[in-house]
């Protein structure tokens, strides 16, 4: 390619002159009569000549000219039709736009809420920055680092499910025909950094330790404490906790019937209280204002308390345990201390069932069993330590 002889300085003067101009390697700026100026390149292969225009100078700079130019080139060379290679790009989405798709499609099939939002929040946080406005075929191994790299270390789980969505993302353009290869997320691990810390789980209070937490627990009286109490009581998950209504409750027969819309695995889910689980009920009933559906209101009103407020009342008590974690301790206590049957235990905290056996062990509520099971948490938390109640599986 020969040396480039205009400047951009001289663009504006050049306008002026009718005909084209040359830049080198083919590169030309059309002028004519009118004042109209463009962009052309011109190629020659197998002594055929060929002139493709670039576009109008109001929207290309010379050194856009420049690159669009070794794009065509090379498209040329390798014996691929710019024109045609042009009008497939014009077809293929931003990331942002792929992402919105794959979203709107997946989240019909995701039983929460709050995951349908944390899964492009994410990407809206760390990943539209970096290749929100790229088109899905340009995205490869250099990109995706670009986006996680800076998050890695610090933010190594949130990295971890930004690269998971990224690679959906790209997954499904390759399947709709825009990308040639499907997300080079293998190719990813030679460039990120190793992370030794252990991941993967929440941090459980040891069982043993919940018992004097909860006395602490209840030297204070707000609705954090209370929802963070009562997941403790009964095993149930924080967005459960967090969302229920008092529609839900029948306190008398001690029942807390939640419908499969609020269930993780869609699939409704009956906790038979304990008489301390009852009691906190009863104590946020008294907190009760304005007949709210809400058990545990947050501060918007008919909004449900944060995500985050349960996790701040261990913080400032002191504790590193994360809310989730309390069913851990509870699972743990189950096959250490109480010798309740993991079938038991696993249909208290709604979880799938792993097998045939389980299935049939579990075809049932199993009431009666669980609520001997809850009863004898409740007693553990509260000092009693439930040895009287161990039960043998059946």
């Amino acid at each position: 390619m020969s040396n480039s002889i205009l400047q951009a300085i001289a663009i504006p003067k050049l306008r002026k002159v009718p005909g084209r101009h040359a830049d080198g390697g083919g590169l030309y700026l059309e002028v004519g009569e009118s004042g109209s100026a463009s962009w052309l390149v011109r190629m020659q292969k197998a002594g055929k000549r060929r002139d493709f225009g670039l576009g109008s100078l109001d929207k290309l700079s010379l050194a856009d000219a420049r690159k669009a130019r070794d794009v065509v080139r090379g498209q040329f060379e390798a014996g691929l039709d710019p024109v045609a290679e042009r009008k497939k790009a014009d077809g293929v989405p931003t990331f942002r736009v792929a992402a919105a798709t794959v979203h709107k499609a997946q989240k019909r099939a995701w039983s929460e809420g709050k995951h349908s939002t944390q899964w492009i929040r994410t990407l809206e946080t760390y990943a539209y920055p970096v290749i929100g406005d790229l088109p899905v075929n340009k995205i490869d191994r250099r990109e995706i680092l670009d986006v996680l790299l800076p998050i890695w270390i610090d933010k190594n789980e949130t990295a971890r499910r930004v690269r998971q969505r990224i690679g959906a993302v790209l997954d499904w353009a390759y399947v709709k025909g825009h990308r040639e290869s499907e997300a080079p997320l293998r190719a990813l691990s030679k460039g990120l950094p190793r992370v030794t810390a252990e991941r993967g789980h929440f941090e459980a209070m040891p069982f043993a330790d919940v018992a004097p937490f909860i006395a602490r627990l209840r030297d204070g009286e707000s609705i954090g404490r209370l929802a963070l109490e009562t997941m403790i009581l009964t095993a149930a998950r924080g967005g459960e906790v967090r969302g229920a209504v008092w529609d839900e409750l029948d306190l008398d027969a001690g029942l807390w019937s939640i419908p499969a819309e609020r269930m993780k695995r869609n699939k409704p889910h009956v906790i038979p209280l304990s008489p301390a689980a009852v009691a906190v009920f009863k104590r946020a009933l008294a907190l009760r204002t304005d007949d709210a559906a809400l058990v545990f209101p947050g501060l918007k009103s008919g909004k449900p308390l944060s995500d985050a407020t349960m996790g701040k009342v261990l913080r400032v008590m002191g504790e590193t345990a994360k809310p989730h974690g309390f069913r851990s301790s509870f699972k743990d206590w189950c096959g250490e201390v109480a010798g309740f049957p993991n079938e038991l235990s696993e249909a208290a905290l709604a979880h799938a069932i792993g097998n045939k056996s389980d299935a049939a062990y579990r075809r049932g509520t199993l009431l009666d069993r669980r609520r001997v099971m809850m009863n004898a948490w409740a007693d553990y938390c509260d000092g009693g330590r439930g040895v009287a109640l161990k039960v043998v599986a059946a």
